[in-house]
């Protein structure tokens, strides 16, 4: 990355003529402040300082539409899966204990692609019908991953906010701590599920010691090889107790690794982010940077002018976002004023 005392402007490009002439007739008027904004999905309510979640009227009334989708995904995939390897339990060799319960054991742990081998197919329909299960689980899984464990983790950002300042003995409103939420939000999600991920791993492991008596080495071994969907086979679930428990347990297990490396990797491309916007918002401003700038060529650089420029340069937006906003534009601008009213509203709407 450049140094201060950079002279080529990072960026070169520019709009296209018909973009340059809406943005010098957006540019005779002042650029101010919106006097209002669309309400957000979040509504914290304040409450005595502090934050309150309100209600809902029933168990089930204020379900997150995430939650329906993944649950709805999920109960079909195991429902059909049960019944598929139920019908076909004489066709699975291995370990078995009651059939339904083996059925659902072995849909959980190819949906996760654990494959322990304690159950495995034995015949050509079984085999296919586990190649099926198998990239069909790893789609649900993908699903539950991007909507559920994510909405969980979020669910719970406020509460560990308002737990860090009570320890340190700092009382902070709802606006302070959504603000810090915004500012730290991946850095907060990868401790969460961190926190939970060594909770797993710990009731894994005892109940591996407990139920399924194995030694404590073995258990940890076994935890470790199953939520990293490793899954040797030399040791695994093989009471009905324990099935029970791996149904559950398998599933939220894989889920919380993958979603703990996701947020690595998002922290790490957000620390890069935060040092380019940082170099782009502390180097000086040549006169090479002040043509690039100048998207109208009218030989000065208004305040949208340099926005666009500053975003541009951290790489919030591309050059193709700006021309489809433009383009927006123009067709909204029906009386080519080059700002928009009600009327112009109005008509684009009715045309």
């Amino acid at each position: 990355m450049a140094n201060n005392g950079v002279k080529e402007p990072l960026l070169s490009d520019s709009l296209d003529p018909a973009a340059r002439k809406a943005l010098r007739q957006l540019n005779k008027r002042r650029f101010r402040r919106c006097r209002s904004a669309p309400p957000t999905d979040l509504d914290i309510p304040e409450t005595n300082g502090n934050i309150s979640t309100p209600r809902s009227e029933s168990i089930f009334g204020n379900i997150h539409p995430s939650f329906k989708e993944v649950a709805t995904c999920l109960a079909v995939y195991l429902g059909v899966g049960v019944i598929i390897f139920y019908l076909c339990r004489d066709q699975i060799k291995g370990q078995k204990t009651d059939r339904i319960l083996d059925a659902l054991y072995f849909t959980i742990v190819t949906m996760t692609t654990v494959g322990y081998g304690d159950l495995v197919p034995n015949s050509d329909l079984t085999k296919l019908l586990a190649c099926a299960f198998v990239f069909s689980g790893m789609a649900v899984g993908a699903l539950i991953l991007s909507k559920a464990a994510d909405f969980l983790v979020e669910k719970q950002e406020v509460l560990l906010v308002k737990a860090m300042h009570m320890h340190m003995r700092q009382k902070v409103g709802p606006a302070e701590i959504l603000k810090e939420i915004e500012i730290n939000k991946t850095r907060y999600k990868l401790f969460l599920v961190f926190f939970l991920l060594l909770i797993i791993i710990i009731l894994g492991t005892i109940f591996l010691v407990t139920v399924e008596k194995l030694e404590i080495i073995d258990a940890f071994y076994c935890v470790c090889s199953t939520i990293t969907t490793l899954g040797y086979g030399d040791k695994s679930f093989s009471t009905q107790a324990g099935r029970i428990f791996a149904l559950f347990w398998i599933l939220t297990g894989t889920v919380c690794v993958a979603q703990f490396f996701l947020y690595i990797a998002e922290l790490s491309t957000e620390s890069r982010q935060k040092a380019l916007v940082k170099w782009v918002l502390t180097r000086k401003m040549t006169n090479l940077d002040l043509e690039a700038a100048d998207l109208d060529d009218d030989g000065s650089v208004g305040a949208t002018e340099f926005i666009i420029y500053k975003l541009k340069e951290m790489g919030k937006i591309s050059q193709e976002d700006i021309s489809l906003v433009m383009k927006e534009f123009e067709e909204l601008d029906v009386d080519q004023s080059g700002t928009l009213s009600s009327s112009d509203i109005t008509l684009a709407q009715s045309s």
